[in-house]
């Protein structure tokens, strides 16, 4: 029995030993978790937080809102659509690489380069995947649920007009920055300034919480254009339409409002549309109608009118005896088509007469004549902005020749853009004042500049209506129920060793209605092919049809109206 009773004591004892070995561990245990706890709850909370921050807490770009570009009347020509770009964490997505070929399907990317170029960027934290995708395809990527994969969104830049307004509009590149056209003009009105936000987010890189905002988005301010987007889609529909016609190189249409200066539409062929970046060539995106020089013959020759009478020694009825057909200025013959003989100015302009205009010229100062030129503008840029203007050329009288002036008469030696001589043309529709181009519409008008005595300019233009009628050179550009004022032009092009004698370009030049001109229009037609590629047969038709829908379009009232039968007025009125 003792040794029973022993047994159970030493057994207890065991039990006992054990149970406080046990509650001595839980208890070491317990405090060392409580001593773990302090640690991290208290000793080193600032530096756990910022370590948590780092691995979860994230800094984002908040894309800005590009302005929206507007014609005069609010339609749309360049706006910002919201898409998702794709990007990586290299790093973090590393581990995962083997679900990557799904991602690249889902992207149409080359799974095996997508690879490459995630293992050779092991060493950045960003890396753009794929640039402007649509929300439903960002949703499916995300969908994937890929460690390091995130979605930013940004805006990409839409042109509804497309290539109607293509070469005036311009494009940005795929960061949303100008780079053509008033897209680069106007970079820093429209793009505004990006902000920043501090994001939480998960193990996969998924947003979870917006924690805070750094800096707000500022948004661009949206941009009023003086185009009319009607008159603007009718040049375009015309001009290509002659120019298929007549199988031409390319061709130009300016159309300025004469009381302003505001250009209502400018459009060039061939052309590009901006929605589709494969179309990005110099050749094909350059807007010829203020970066192209040409020059412009016969067209030239109302503004050597005006240096004429600007001098006080002619008047529309002087008389130049052009006998007989053909003058010699040096080695040079200057002839015309058949011999004229004594005609006044009038039928100098009318007949475009080239023996006329350059013995006229002839009889002027050259420095009277130069500085008529450069008041219209010839020979320095316009007051447009827009990137990559050519000034033209128009040399110093200081440095002519005798045969200079005679060429510069009828439009050779001097070279201009299509908007330069809309502008000259505007100037004498607005009775010798000239107003500096915009491409904004203008809430006022800016009182503009005389460069012409009113008169002058009143007599030229009477003068120049000759041209369009019967027996002058640019019938073809009459309009129906409006008076017409204008000028042909045909010149040879420069080529290697001088003048081609079968590449032209063919120009009209206009004011309707010539009563009291609201529109000036350039035409210039390069290289037509065939048999027809007078100025008077290919440019002045593209004239009259653009013309007689826009003043319809402007609700410009006719001042040509046929003049009704006092007998039948009567007649109605007894009805």
């Amino acid at each position: 029995m003792k040794r029973g009773a022993e047994t159970k004591n030493q057994t207890a004892k065991r039990f006992v030993g054990r149970v406080t070995l046990i509650l001595v561990f839980f208890a070491l245990l317990a405090t060392a978790l409580l001593a773990r706890a302090v640690q991290l709850q208290v000793l080193n909370k600032e530096f756990l937080n910022q370590q948590a921050d780092t691995r979860h807490l994230r800094r984002e770009k908040i894309s800005a809102h590009r302005g929206t570009i507007t014609d005069r009347n609010g339609e749309p020509l360049a706006i910002s659509t919201p898409v998702d770009s794709v990007w990586a964490n290299p790093r973090e997505l590393a581990p995962a690489v083997d679900s990557v070929p799904k991602l690249a399907r889902i992207l149409n990317l080359d799974a095996q380069l997508l690879i490459r170029r995630i293992t050779r960027s092991m060493d950045k934290e960003f890396l753009y995947v794929k640039r402007h995708l649509s929300p439903d395809q960002a949703a499916d990527v995300m969908a994937l649920k890929l460690p390091g994969i995130n979605v930013q969104r940004e805006y990409r830049r839409y042109y509804p007009a497309g290539e109607v307004t293509g070469h005036l509009v311009g494009f940005t590149n795929i960061d949303d920055e100008g780079q053509e056209g008033l897209e680069l003009a106007f970079n820093h009105w429209l793009a505004g300034e990006s902000g920043a936000k501090r994001v939480l987010k998960d193990r996969l890189g998924r947003s979870v919480e917006n924690v805070e905002s750094i800096r707000p988005a500022r948004q661009g301010k949206d941009l009023r254009t003086s185009i009319d987007l009607r008159i603007q889609y009718l040049a375009y529909r015309t001009l290509k339409a002659a120019i298929q016609s007549y199988n031409a190189e390319s061709g130009s249409i300016v159309v300025l409002d004469v009381q302003t200066g505001e250009v209502l539409a400018m459009v060039n062929q061939p052309t590009y549309n901006p929605n589709d970046r494969s179309q990005y060539s110099a050749e094909r995106y350059r807007n010829r109608a203020i970066t192209d020089i040409f020059e412009p013959g016969s067209s030239i020759k109302p503004l050597i009118i005006a240096a004429a009478l600007e001098s006080g020694d002619f008047r529309p009825s002087s008389i130049i005896d052009t006998a007989p057909g053909y003058v010699t200025v040096g080695a040079k013959r200057i002839e015309d088509s058949r011999n004229l003989g004594r005609v006044s100015l009038t039928t100098i302009l009318a007949r475009s007469s080239n023996v006329g205009v350059t013995k006229l010229a002839m009889l002027l100062q050259p420095d009277q004549l130069w500085q008529t030129m450069t008041r219209f503008g010839l020979g320095s840029l316009t007051s447009s902005g827009f990137p990559g203007e050519s000034a033209g050329l128009l040399t110093h009288y200081n440095h002519w020749q005798p045969i200079s002036q005679a060429t510069l008469a009828y439009g050779y030696g001097v070279s201009v853009t299509p908007l330069q001589l809309t502008q000259a043309y505007a100037a004498l529709g607005s009775g010798g004042r000239m107003f500096p181009v915009s491409l904004m519409a203008l809430e006022q008008s800016n009182d503009g500049e005389q460069v012409i005595a009113p008169d002058t300019a009143t007599a030229v233009r009477r003068m120049l209506e000759e041209v369009v009628r019967p027996g002058g050179t640019g019938t073809k550009a009459a309009v129906t129920g409006y008076r017409i004022a204008g000028k042909t032009g045909t010149a040879w092009k420069f080529a290697a060793g001088g003048y081609s004698e079968d590449k032209y370009i063919s120009i009209f030049a206009g004011l309707a209605p010539a009563s009291d001109p609201r529109l000036a229009a350039v035409v210039v037609i390069d290289e037509p092919s065939g048999e027809l590629y007078y100025g008077s047969d290919v440019a002045a038709p593209v004239f009259a049809d653009v013309m007689s829908e826009s003043l319809r379009l402007l609700a410009v009232p006719p001042d040509a109206l046929p003049a009704r039968d006092p007998g039948s007025v009567m007649q109605a009125m007894s009805r």
